[in-house]
Formats: structure tokens, C-alpha cells, sequence
């Protein structure tokens, strides 16, 4: 694997390759930095070196920048990757898990007060 920023210094046509060209992901609903991807099944036969790379990765779920920075490769690179594994429906992708809301105040309050009378 590469070392996190090693694009920074890379030739902008290794890129370029990697992606096809594409600057844009086929996948119509965006992937932010937080989306969660797990692969649905191991590296096929033939894939993509950097393709492969993410099915590994991703046998537990990783978000989009941590996918970024194992591989070294920009964002915008592994979100048109990404883009190419999920219409092939070789991974998924989830929204992260959100917070859940804190409960009121008061009714805090109030369970501590009547903890603290018995």
C-alpha cells in the first residue's frame, strides 16, 4: 500500500489511469467522507489493482476517508473507484450511524432527583 499523501507528489497521469478520466462517479447519490462502505464478497478475478485494494479493505466497513488514506490516493480518485465497485455491486455503502438525541433536561434532572431522595 501506498503512504498517506503519496499522490501529493505522484504523476497526475497515474491518476488519470486509475479513474479512466472520470472525475465524477457514475453512482447517482453522493459518498461524503463519513459514508460507511463494507464489501459484499472478496476480489474477483481481474479487477482493478486499486479495486481489489478497496474489496480487501473494506471486509469490515470503512468510511470513504479512511479508504483515502490506506491507499494513499485522493478522494476524488476512491469516490470514482467507489462509484465503479458499487454499480458493479461489489461493495455497499450506508450512511454512518447517526447520534441519537440526548433526552431532555429536565427529565434528567428528575430521575437524579428522585435518585437522590431514596
Amino acid at each position: 500500500m501506498n503512504q498517506p499523501g503519496d499522490w501529493e507528489g505522484a504523476n497526475p497521469e497515474r491518476l488519470y489511469v486509475i479513474t479512466g478520466g472520470r472525475s465524477g462517479s457514475q453512482v447517482p447519490a453522493t459518498l461524503d467522507l463519513v459514508t460507511l462502505i463494507v464489501a459484499a464478497a472478496g476480489p474477483r478475478h481481474g479487477m482493478q489493482p486499486e479495486h481489489a485494494a478497496i474489496v480487501r479493505l473494506c471486509a469490515a466497513p470503512l468510511s470513504v476517508a479512511e479508504i483515502s488514506a490506506y491507499l494513499g490516493l485522493p478522494v476524488s480518485v476512491v469516490t470514482v473507484l467507489l462509484g465503479d465497485l458499487l454499480v458493479d455491486e461489489h461493495v455497499a455503502a450506508r450512511a454512518p450511524v447517526r447520534r441519537a438525541p440526548l433526552p431532555d433536561r429536565a427529565l434528567i434532572e428528575a430521575v437524579i432527583d428522585g435518585l437522590q431522595k431514596l
